[in-house]
């Protein structure tokens, strides 16, 4: 009887849970132009950091008329919503030795938002 009571509490907790958040492209645009666009642009055009237009799908390090930094150059990563994420969260963790200047943007949900407005300018 007590396991059956803990798994109708278990139930009407989950029940009652608020459905997980959307990523915000909207919102992530303006988290982008407060953390990123210092260095980073969506226009194709590149600041001190590459370009970030069409981003996912792309291998890291691989723009041509950018000057990345060997480790950049020399990693695996190809930028997918999880790497983006990952990388947003660590940059250090995800690219050992990057010169990008930034110890990472803490909050997941402000992550989740610039990832959505990221994957906007990127092709389907």
């Amino acid at each position: 009887m007590m396991m059956r009571s803990a798994l109708l509490l278990a139930v009407a907790l989950v029940a009652t849970a608020p459905p997980a958040r959307a990523a915000d492209p909207a919102r992530g645009e303006e988290k982008f132009a407060q953390d990123c666009v210092a260095c980073h642009t969506m226009t194709g055009e590149h600041g001190l950091g590459p370009g970030l237009r069409g981003v996912i799908g792309r291998r890291a390090g691989s723009l041509e008329d950018f000057r990345y930094s060997p480790a950049m150059r020399r990693s695996a990563v190809v930028w997918s919503p999880a790497t983006l994420e990952a990388f947003l969260a660590e940059p250090q963790g995800v690219v050992r030795g990057n010169r990008m200047p930034f110890g990472g943007v803490e909050n997941a949900t402000d992550r989740a938002d610039i990832v959505a407005y990221l994957a906007r300018g990127s092709p389907p």
